[in-house]
């Protein structure tokens, strides 16, 4: 294993990884906690990591459970409504679309992250979330008509 290959892997992916575990509905502490437990993963396992398809997708979803089980533990906690979610890397949470993204099911929110926040293509979705590339591209058709109907909502309430 090289610390050099990793070490350029996470300057080189961590800030998308941060966005991305936002978008899917983190809020940015929760997401920053979850990320570096997935990096911290990765690099354990960065001999395998580093031969999947998409490293940084591995990272995410990995944040992305992390975030579950976090959340399975403390799911009986109470939530304070109405705090305004920090600044990320130039990423308002709070904006319109983010907002949107965060509304959709969690498996189109998923693919809506992979697909456009990672950019990763289709086959590379699929395997990630380890389903068929015709339920990715289903996802997808669907949160998009969804992100399409709520964010004209949106615009048309500014008007």
């Amino acid at each position: 294993m090289s610390s050099d290959e990793f070490t350029a892997f996470y300057v080189r992916a961590k800030d998308g990884c941060l966005r991305a575990a936002v978008a899917s509905g983190m809020r940015p502490g929760e997401a920053e906690e979850a990320v570096a437990e997935a990096f911290a993963r990765a690099w354990a396992s960065w001999g395998k990591v580093r031969t999947t398809s998409s490293p940084a997708a591995w990272v995410v979803r990995t944040a992305i459970n992390a975030n579950i089980s976090s959340w399975r533990k403390r799911r009986r906690e109470v939530s304070v409504d109405g705090v305004r979610e920090a600044v990320v890397d130039g990423w308002d949470s709070s904006t319109d679309v983010v907002a949107a993204v965060r509304q959709l099911p969690p498996r189109q929110r998923e693919v809506v992250v992979l697909r456009y926040l990672l950019d990763l293509d289709t086959a590379t979705t699929a395997e990630v979330l380890g389903i068929a590339r015709g339920t990715v591209a289903a996802h997808l058709h669907h949160a998009l008509a969804n992100l399409r109907a709520r964010l004209t909502h949106y615009e048309g309430a500014y008007s």
